[in-house]
């Protein structure tokens, strides 16, 4: 295998279920990351930082005891924009650019030099921010994520402020959700059980699966008077897309990290819809060498109907990646 620096991490996003539940603390979801290698730790403050963004010194001190308690690397912090604020105007880009120097200060203090920026945050908030994030040696990496595609105008927006400061300051950070082979299972599964008609659902299965055009899906729904959760799966599958895994060749220098989205591990070895062998031997390729963080996104599509255990679908992904990334450890 070429030789390569990628990373392995968790995006803390994956023990959503667990950590409403209470059946983890944050504490917790970070020891479990750390015992399937993954050494990069992702965080999203607003689920699981109560108080944020005005946290106490004591827990920032708290938050380094455990850096070095478990030895992880602090990566990203996932930040929001607020853009439905207010009902009867746009929130104005200033108010939008102070909340997010306020993201650049806590990902500072946890030790992390990476913010991943909402897919839908406005390119001039981005650029307004760049010169304090870069200030602070922190990165701002506008999420790619589905239905937005490579080659697009608001890929073109992002692009124009990303190389007006540098690959360095302003980036990209690709959420694997872009490339979806096979319609996640567990989506029209879970449609399935709340009454969709299943001919129209493996209708529309074999359409996305197939490559074909999906946009009409949702009227001829409607045309058939089918219910609205065939109706909602035919919407579902407009909102997917399978880009090609070498698209992110052309973007390798402004790309630091990398949402590794999946929805359902089989088992130790495949995910059911994305192409994990393609993407990781792509970022090989490119000379990508930060992390490929787990984001599992299956939680809520099977919560209905069985028990969640997040755990061990982060094992299986880290299990699969190890393997891709020819770690010696990999089982």
């Amino acid at each position: 295998m070429t030789k390569h620096s990628i990373k392995r991490g968790v995006s803390l996003y994956s023990f959503q279920e667990e950590y409403f539940l209470r059946r983890l603390t944050l504490e917790q979801c970070i020891e479990k990351s750390v015992s399937v290698g993954a050494l990069g730790i992702e965080t999203i403050a607003e689920q699981m930082m109560p108080g944020f963004p005005r946290l106490s010194d004591d827990f920032y001190a708290k938050w380094h005891g455990w850096v070095d308690q478990y030895g992880f690397v602090p990566t990203a912090h996932d930040m929001f924009a607020e853009l439905k604020l207010y009902k009867d105007r746009p929130r104005p880009v200033d108010e939008m650019v102070n909340e997010l120097r306020l993201d650049i200060d806590h990902t500072a203090k946890l030790g992390a030099n990476i913010i991943r920026i909402l897919a839908l945050t406005p390119p001039e908030v981005v650029d307004k921010a760049a010169g304090y994030a870069g200030d602070r040696g922190i990165k701002l990496l506008t999420e790619i994520h589905a239905p937005h595609r490579f080659d697009s105008q608001w890929m073109e927006e992002v692009m124009m402020v990303a190389e007006k400061w540098g690959g360095e300051v302003v980036g990209l950070m690709p959420d694997l959700g872009v490339f979806v082979e096979r319609l996640p299972r567990v989506v029209w599964e879970r449609a399935l059980r709340d009454g969709a008609d299943p001919k129209f659902t493996a209708h529309v299965v074999n359409v996305y699966d197939s490559g074909e055009d999906t946009s009409g899906l949702p009227q001829k729904a409607q045309d058939l008077g089918l219910s609205p959760a065939t109706v909602g799966i035919a919407w579902a599958a407009t909102r997917y897309i399978n880009e090609d895994p070498r698209s992110m060749l052309e973007y390798m220098p402004y790309i630091h990290h990398i949402q590794a989205k999946f929805y359902e591990m089989v088992d130790d070895d495949h995910e059911y819809s994305i192409p994990y062998d393609k993407i990781v031997s792509t970022l090989i390729e490119g000379g990508y060498d930060g992390y490929l963080s787990s984001e599992y996104e299956g939680n809520r599509h099977i919560q209905d109907a069985y028990g969640v255990d997040s755990f061990e679908q982060v094992r299986r992904h880290h299990a699969m990646m190890a393997k891709l990334l020819g770690e010696k450890d990999a089982a």
